[in-house]
This record gives structure tokens, C-alpha cells and sequence, in this order.
């Protein structure tokens, strides 16, 4: 049987890094009846939090590129859950969090990094509910977090 979802990551020059460990008292994920919960990953840049606020120091353009790379370790920690991504029967829904000035009001944006790989990954399967808030801080200052819930096959 063909792993589809690994062979597209190949495809796209993707490759999953180890999933990272939590940062306080709860676990990465959590698979419940056919549901998977993931807990909300933080931006990373060269192994440490991707620090910034969305209409400070940071543009829509970097946040954006925050998010993708947060999809990257979300399909990380979802196949080390799961033991392949081709278990996935559907991306559910994506929360994302921007750290942001009360002004900046391009959040949904910011996430269509992460949402626009997903699709680009999953294809169909990755069309999934989503919402994007503005938020005064976000763990260890970093510049966007988000979760996700998937249902499994």
C-alpha cells in the first residue's frame, strides 16, 4: 500500500522533524472515539520560539511563514501519534492564535499559512473549519500558536 500523504510531503521537499516534547503539564495529543486533539504548537525558528507581535515588529508575510512552519510540526506530532498521516480521514478544524497589536487585523491571514499547506498536503481531507484570534501574548513570546483536531479513518 502507498503511503500518499508521506510520498506528497517528499514531493513538496517537506520533511517532519521529531515532534518536540511539551513545554508544561498536558501531552501533545489526544485521540478520543475516531477524533484526534492536538495541542497548540508555537511558532519555532532554528529550535526556539519564533518571538514577535503581528502589526509591531512582524508583517503579515512573516506570520504567515510562522504558520506554515507550525503546520510542518503539527503533521509532525500527528504522525508520531498516529504512526502515519494516511490515517488521517479529515483535517476537522484549526484554532489559531496571533500574537498581535489591537490594530492588526490580518490574523486570518497570518493562519492561511498553516491552512494553505494543509490543503496543499491532504488535498481534500485538509478542507477544515477554522478560527483566528488576536491575543495579547502568546507562551515564551512567541508570534502565532495553533491546534488542530483531525478524524481518524
Amino acid at each position: 500500500m502507498t503511503n500518499l500523504i508521506s510520498d506528497r510531503l517528499k514531493t513538496l521537499g517537506i520533511d517532519l522533524p521529531p515532534p518536540g516534547p511539551p513545554a508544561a503539564a498536558y501531552v501533545m495529543a489526544v485521540t478520543t472515539g475516531n477524533t484526534v486533539f492536538l495541542s497548540g504548537h508555537i511558532a519555532k525558528r532554528d529550535g526556539k520560539a519564533w518571538t514577535g507581535k503581528l502589526g509591531l515588529d512582524m508583517d503579515t508575510e512573516a506570520g504567515k511563514a510562522a504558520a506554515k512552519t507550525i503546520a510542518i510540526d503539527l503533521m509532525a506530532t500527528l504522525q508520531q501519534h498516529l504512526g502515519s498521516l494516511d490515517k488521517v480521514k479529515r483535517i476537522v478544524k484549526v484554532m489559531g492564535l496571533v500574537n498581535s497589536t489591537e490594530q492588526y487585523t490580518e490574523q486570518h491571514l497570518v493562519i492561511n499559512g498553516c491552512s494553505e499547506l494543509l490543503l496543499e498536503v491532504f488535498g481534500e481531507v485538509g478542507k477544515h473549519a477554522r478560527s483566528a484570534f488576536g491575543v495579547a501574548q502568546i507562551p515564551l513570546g512567541a508570534c502565532v500558536e495553533i491546534e488542530l483536531i483531525a478524524e481518524l479513518a
